[in-house]
């Protein structure tokens, strides 16, 4: 299926999800590999996955924002998601969930990139938030790699954990 994309990296296209794309959030939040540092269980039930993607739509609907779905631009295969969603006035919460395939071949960093200069150019947000499971080593790696910086641990309910939590104000970088 042909997809619209509104922004573009070199490798990576960003679509929006739809109503339809409930066969694509299967296989992305179906896979346990995925979601195993999401929630209490490690994984999403169908209903579950039903929500995430009604949660991604709402978000857009109302924020103009999303954890986008991204597609390899070669083979217009998923790769995942990545984007934003509200957190507090003025900043976004930032995060990436990859189909394992495509893990360590460079894509969270890419993505995470665009989303990046998305928010703070496009959005002209403020700050970004981004935390992550304390067990899930690659993620902070990612962040850090961005320029994220530590502010402390936040509680997570959907795992039951406090996840080192991270901060980006604009300006932070200079690209």
């Amino acid at each position: 299926m042909e997809r619209d994309f509104f922004l573009t990296t070199k490798r990576i296209g960003f679509s929006e999800w739809q109503k339809d794309d409930i066969s694509l959030a299967e296989i992305l939040w179906g896979n346990p590999d995925v979601t195993k540092f999401i929630c209490t269980s490690g994984r999403f039930s169908a209903q579950d996955i039903a929500n995430r993607l009604d949660k991604e739509i709402q978000n857009h609907a109302e924020y103009h924002v999303q954890y986008w779905p991204i597609f390899e631009l070669t083979s217009n295969e998923l790769i995942g998601c990545c984007g934003l969603r509200p957190y507090k006035e003025g900043k976004y919460e930032f995060g990436f969930h990859l189909r394992p395939k495509f893990w360590r071949q460079g894509y969270a960093i890419e993505a995470a990139q665009a989303v990046i200069n998305y928010a703070f150019s496009d959005l002209k947000a403020e700050g970004l938030f981004a935390g992550h499971n304390p067990n899930n080593t690659a993620s902070s790696k990612v962040l850090h790699r961005l320029g994220f910086q530590y502010i402390g641990d936040e509680f997570y309910e959907p795992t039951g954990l406090y996840h080192p939590s991270y901060e980006l104000k604009n300006g932070a970088l200079s690209k």
